[in-house]
C-alpha cells in the first residue's frame, strides 16, 4: 500500500494539523492514514477524504510510509510505539508532539539509527496561527526535515533548534503559552465586569484588545517594549495601570515562575 504519512491519533491537536494538510494542499488526503480508536475522531478523518485504522494492527502488512506522526498523551507513547517498532531503524521519520518525551525514548523503542523529529505545536495551529518548534536528530534526511516543516506551516510558524534540552523550556513558553493568553483574558474580563461593564461588552473588549495588540506586536516590526511605551502617556490612564503591573516587576516575576513550573513539568513528563 503507498501511503506517505501516517496520523497516530486524532485528538484535538492531531486533527488541528491533519486539517491544516490537507486544507493547504501540501498532502492529499488519500496519501495519509490516521490510525484513532476513537469511533467520531476517526471519522472525522474519514470525512476529510483520509484512509483509516482503528489500531495498527489495520495497517497493511506492505505499508511503508515515508512519515509516521505519533499525536498521542506523553503517558501513553510507550505503549503506542511498541506497535510501530517495525517502521524504526529504517526509512521511516517518526514525528512525535508528545511533550517531554525525548528523542532517546524514540531510539531506545523503535532502533537507534531511526530518524526522529520531536515537535512542540500549540493550539492555534487549529486556525493557522499556531507556533511550532522542531528538533531533529543526526538520522533524518534533508528532504524529511523540508517535507516536515512544509506540512508544519500549514498551522503556522516553524522554528528549529539545535538543542533538544531547550525543548522543556518550548514547551513551557510557546506550548503551555495560549493557556496563560487565556487566563488572562479571562482576567480582563472580570476586571472589565469589576469596573461596571455589562458581561458580552466587558468579554468583547478583553478578547479584541488582546487579539489587536498581539497582531500589532507582530506586524509592526517593533519591539513590544517600544510599543508600551508608545501608547503609554506621561501619568495617564496606562501608565497609572502599568504602576500596578510593572511595580516591582510583578507581571514579569509571576510569568518567570508559571513558565518555570511547566517547564519543571515538561522534564517529569519525560522521565
Amino acid at each position: 500500500m503507498t501511503a506517505r504519512l501516517v496520523l497516530v491519533g486524532c485528538g484535538h491537536m492531531g486533527y488541528a494539523m491533519l486539517a491544516g494538510w490537507v486544507g493547504s494542499g501540501r498532502i492529499a488526503a488519500g496519501d495519509i492514514v490516521v490510525v484513532e480508536p476513537n469511533d467520531a475522531f476517526r471519522d472525522r478523518a474519514a470525512a476529510l477524504g483520509c484512509i483509516t485504522a482503528s489500531g495498527a494492527d489495520g495497517l497493511p502488512a506492505d505499508i511503508a510510509p515515508e512519515i509516521v506522526v505519533t499525536a498521542v498523551k506523553p503517558q501513553a507513547i510507550r505503549d503506542v510505539l511498541a506497535d510501530y517498532a517495525r517502521f524504526g531503524n529504517g526509512a521511516t521519520t517518526f514525528v512525535s508532539i508528545a511533550a517531554g518525551t525525548s528523542v532517546a525514548t524514540f531510539e531506545s523503542l523503535l532502533g537507534e539509527n531511526t530518524p526522529v523529529i520531536r515537535c512542540m505545536p500549540n493550539i492555534p495551529a487549529a486556525i493557522g496561527k499556531g507556533m511550532m518548534v522542531v528538533y531533529a536528530n543526526a538520522h533524518v534526511g534533508a528532504e524529511a526535515r523540508r517535507f516536515v516543516a512544509d506540512l508544519l506551516a500549514a498551522s503556522g510558524e516553524v522554528a528549529s533548534i539545535d538543542d533538544e534540552k531547550l525543548m522543556d523550556a518550548v514547551t513551557a513558553v510557546s506550548g503551555s503559552g495560549p493557556g496563560y493568553v487565556f487566563h488572562f483574558i479571562e482576567a480582563l474580563t472580570a476586571a472589565a465586569r469589576t469596573a461596571g461593564l455589562p458581561a458580552e461588552t466587558a468579554a468583547r473588549l478583553a478578547v479584541q484588545t488582546v487579539y489587536g495588540a498581539a497582531v500589532m506586536a507582530a506586524e509592526s516590526g517593533e519591539e513590544p517594549g517600544v510599543l508600551r511605551q508608545q501608547v503609554t502617556s506621561y501619568k495617564g490612564t496606562t501608565a497609572a495601570a502599568l504602576d500596578v503591573l510593572m511595580g516591582e516587576e510583578r507581571l514579569t516575576r509571576l510569568l518567570i515562575e508559571a513558565v518555570e513550573a511547566a517547564r519543571k513539568r515538561s522534564i517529569e513528563l519525560g522521565s
